[in-house]
C-alpha cells in the first residue's frame, strides 16, 4: 500500500535566502537534522478552465530524484501527489495556511494517464532543488529555485517564529505566495508570458 498522510492543515512561510551556505551553517548550530538534497520536478493539474486555480486549490505531481551537493548529501527518490485547498479563517493569517493530503506513490508511470482520465491536464511545471531538514517538529526545506534560494518553514506559527528568528529574520521578511505567484510576478516584472519554472539546459 502506498503511504498516505491524512488531511492535515499545513501551516508555513518562505523565507528569501541571501547565503546559501551561511544559512546551511546557521541551521546545524540549531541541531536541525539533515534529510539530504533532492531535484523536484513539480507538475500541476487542473481543469481544461483552471477551475483548481481559480478556487486556490491545487493538484501536484512530485518526482524527487537524488542530488547530493558539496554542502549536502543526496536525498531519498520519491515520487508524491498532493493536493491543497484553502483552509478556513486563513484570509487574514501571516502565515500561509492550506489543507493538504499527500500519497506516496511506488512510480510516476500511469498517473498522468489516470490524471488525465479524470479530466485533469497538466499545467505549470516547475523544477527546485531541495534540501530537507528537520528541527523540533518543523519541517525546513531550503529550496534553489530559477528564482533564488528560498527556505519554507513550517510547523506551529510559535515555533516558525522562533527558528525563524534564530536565523535572523523577522514576520516583516515572511512570504505566503507559492512559487506560481513568485514566478508570475517576477514575468510581469520583465515582461514575458509564464509559462514553465525551470533551470536553463
Amino acid at each position: 500500500m502506498p503511504a498516505r498522510r491524512p488531511t492535515v492543515r499545513e501551516t508555513e512561510i518562505k523565507l528569501r535566502v541571501a547565503d546559501l551556505a551561511a544559512l546551511i551553517h546557521k541551521l546545524g548550530r540549531l541541531r536541525a537534522r539533515c534529510h539530504g538534497r533532492v531535484l523536484e520536478r513539480n507538475v500541476l493539474y487542473d481543469t481544461p478552465d483552471s477551475d483548481f486555480r481559480s478556487r486556490g486549490r491545487l493538484l501536484r505531481v512530485r518526482l524527487e530524484t537524488p542530488a547530493p551537493s558539496t554542502l549536502t548529501p543526496g536525498g531519498l527518490p520519491r515520487v508524491v501527489i498532493t493536493s491543497k485547498s484553502p483552509a478556513p479563517d486563513s484570509g487574514r493569517s501571516r502565515y500561509k495556511e492550506k489543507l493538504e493530503r499527500e500519497l506516496v506513490v511506488r512510480s510516476q508511470r500511469g498517473w498522468p494517464a489516470k490524471l488525465r482520465s479524470l479530466g485533469f491536464r497538466p499545467g505549470f511545471l516547475y523544477e527546485k532543488f531541495r534540501t530537507i531538514f528537520r528541527l523540533a517538529g518543523l519541517h525546513l526545506d531550503l529550496d534553489e529555485t530559477p528564482l533564488g534560494v528560498f527556505l519554507e518553514i513550517e510547523g506551529r506559527p510559535e515555533a516558525i517564529d522562533r527558528v525563524a528568528r534564530a536565523i535572523g529574520f523577522s514576520p516583516r521578511d515572511y512570504i505566503r505566495a507559492t512559487y506560481w505567484d513568485l514566478y508570475a510576478a517576477e514575468c510581469r516584472r520583465r515582461g514575458r508570458i509564464p509559462r514553465n519554472m525551470l533551470f536553463s539546459r
